[in-house]
């Protein structure tokens, strides 16, 4: 296993409050970068003079080969400087990045993979549509041949609230794929769309947290797609690849809960009410040590899936476990961060305020948690989270008129 030395170590110091984060000059600039709802120049040439973009894949195509705990730490010390610089950042060099190297051909990708590692192209990961959210069974989006086999593909549909998308090079683009006669493979494809080309159009989202990172839509008409980069995937080996997206999630969810704890103790020691400071007030000491439980614990879970995955064993049921209680831990936390500063906690631009809108996207992106509990249910035995119609009034004798009078029951018969 090859290892690099640990540049991002995140340990806490003798109190339990985790030190500044990794990356000052992004830190320094994460409130301009709120407010102008723009990622600076500075924060990805920082981002590459870290090697972050590297850290995530081996030497071969162009990474450092971090171990799996390296990785973490760098994640959470990203996430912690800027919310927003870090999604930008992680989904096109962590999530974009590991599917192309896991479904798609080396031979044919690594020159694309080596451009997102060093910072020289950004990508999307384009999977929900305006009309659809998680339930990929609406998608729309489709591929199908341009003309005779040899002659690529096409690409149309319109892909909604995708990071990275007014600003992007390149899209990984979850699709239907129309199928031509004698071919039975899957009915779904990952297609890698370079969008700057003829036929992609895109638009900005304004959006209430996470505001620096770039968010919109892509609309694709008859957009050229070469042979190669369509990449046939059964549905259901997607979830393995997409839960690097949910682990993404869970570690900005527990930066951002450190953060709002850290300043929550910093105006608890400061702030001096009824004669005494905040930090000597039992329901304030109740509130700081409740963040500071559940932030750690969601960590050890986070670290433990991190080291599941860099070993290479699944752990989809464990990333969407963490996923569920990270990022609602993480709201938690913000908003008795809120609770704790008063009303400097909901003051345009400070930083507890954008705390608090930057925790709410981690609940929401990647996929929801109630659609993750019913997969979580569904892998402890009780079968698979799918509707079907049933009735059981009938069956109960609950269907007659409660007065006794002939007939079924109708609504607003008996007054």
């Amino acid at each position: 296993m090859t290892t690099t030395t640990n540049a991002y170590d995140m340990s806490g110091d003798a109190r339990g409050i985790r030190p500044a984060p990794a990356f000052p000059g992004i830190a320094a600039r994460a409130a301009d970068t709120d407010a102008t709802g723009r990622i600076p120049a500075e924060n990805w040439k920082e981002l590459i003079d870290s090697g972050y973009l590297r850290l995530f894949h081996p030497p071969e195509i162009g990474g450092t080969g971090a171990d799996g705990l390296t990785q973490a730490d760098a994640m959470e010390a990203l996430a912690r400087a800027c919310p927003g610089t870090y999604w930008a950042a992680t989904v096109s060099a962590l999530l974009c990045a590991k599917l192309i190297s896991t479904y798609g051909d080396l031979r044919s990708h690594e020159p694309l993979l080596r451009s997102l590692l060093s910072g020289e192209r950004l990508a999307a990961f384009a999977v929900v549509e305006r009309t659809a959210g998680s339930d990929a069974g609406t998608y729309r989006t489709t591929v199908r041949h341009a003309g005779p086999a040899g002659d690529g593909f096409v690409i149309n549909g319109e892909k909604s609230r995708i990071t990275n998308a007014p600003i992007a090079d390149v899209a990984v683009v979850l699709a239907r794929r129309e199928r031509i006669a004698g071919d039975d493979g899957p009915d779904w494809c990952l297609a890698f769309v370079d969008l700057h080309q003829p036929g992609v159009e895109r638009y900005e989202i304004p959006h209430m947290g996470l505001r620096g990172m770039p968010w919109g839509g892509i609309v694709f008409t008859d957009a050229r797609i070469a042979e190669a980069d369509v990449v046939p995937v059964p549905f259901g080996e997607l979830a393995e690849g997409m839960a690097w997206g949910w682990l993404k999630n869970s570690f900005a969810a527990i930066a951002v809960a450190e953060s709002a704890l850290a300043a929550s103790v910093r105006h608890a020691r400061e702030r001096v009410s009824f004669g005494r400071p905040l930090a000597h007030m039992e329901g304030v000491q109740a509130q700081l040590a409740e963040s500071r439980a559940q932030i750690d614990a969601a960590r050890l879970l986070a670290r433990r899936a991190m080291c599941e995955r860099f070993a290479g064993r699944s752990a989809r049921d464990l990333i969407a476990m963490l996923k569920i209680y990270a990022t609602e831990m993480g709201v938690e936390v913000a908003a008795r961060a809120v609770q704790i500063h008063g009303a400097t906690g909901v003051t345009q631009g400070h930083e507890v305020e954008r705390l608090y809108r930057d925790a709410q996207m981690n609940v929401i992106g990647g996929f929801t948690s109630n659609r993750l509990r019913e997969q979580v249910a569904e892998g402890i035995g009780l079968g698979p989270a799918v509707y079907s119609a049933f009735d059981w009034v009938t069956p109960a004798g609950l269907g007659q008129d409660p007065a006794g009078l002939d007939g079924p029951y109708t609504a607003g018969a008996v007054s």
